[in-house]
């Protein structure tokens, strides 16, 4: 049975990536060991957050040793199967996904888009950094690289109907950069990435935070005159 996706990945997901990220800034500063507050107060959480979600994922530390911080980076990208490559598809092949195609992180991170799908016949003939190629290959270029995993980047009346297809030839997740909720079956991961609800969002933090600072001065200004 189909329903509608939501983002997918959890939060304590999310903090693990920012952990990360300042395990190799502090590696890089020479730092060898770390504290859970001292990961806390550079990731922008409390210790006992870190330690719950290291707790989580079954990464153990000595309370009084703290980590080792390159055991620590191992055990992180162990729970990314970072020794494995990952074969991916891109659908769409639009300034947004061209820009995709040419993201070097993911081939970094052992993430190989392997092949991109898109309907005009020019993209398919004109050189690309991967191949381009017509929908009618989508099957066999999936089932030829193992892939599981897939990138939408359609426009939103096309979006179900790819990702009907994507379904039906075995990927089990997907990365989708329409702006549109898809339905899929309860076994196929789906990320919903909407830039714009993105953007939308910082601008409400942003022009929040500059009504209430002027409420401030103008309280401020008020009591200066009496």
């Amino acid at each position: 049975m189909k329903k509608f996706t939501k983002n997918f990945i959890k939060n304590s997901l999310r903090r693990i990536f920012l952990y990360r990220a300042c395990l190799y800034r502090l590696k890089m500063m020479g730092i060898e060991r770390v504290f859970s507050y001292t990961l806390a107060e550079e990731a922008g959480v409390n210790a006992d957050q870190v330690r719950k979600d290291f707790s989580e994922f079954n990464i153990k530390g000595n309370k009084r040793g703290g980590y080792k911080i390159n055991d620590l980076l191992d055990k992180i990208e162990a729970i990314f199967h970072k020794n494995k490559e990952h074969n991916i598809v891109l659908i769409g092949m639009g300034n947004l996904g061209l820009a995709l195609s040419k993201y070097s992180r993911f081939m970094q991170r052992n993430m190989n888009i392997v092949a991109s799908f898109d309907i005009d016949p020019y993209k398919q003939k004109a050189r690309f950094e991967i191949p381009v190629y017509g929908m009618d290959r989508l099957k066999e270029i999936i089932h030829r690289f193992k892939v599981k995993v897939a990138i939408i980047a359609v426009p939103e009346i096309s979006a179900q109907e790819v990702c009907d297809e994507l379904v039906r030839f075995g990927i089990r997740g997907i990365v989708n950069f329409a702006p549109v909720l898809l339905k899929t079956p309860g076994n196929v991961i789906v990320n919903n990435v909407n830039l714009c609800d993105e953007l939308e969002s910082v601008i409400y933090y942003v022009q929040s935070q500059l009504k209430t600072e002027g409420l401030k001065n103008i309280e401020l200004l008020y009591r200066g005159t009496k």
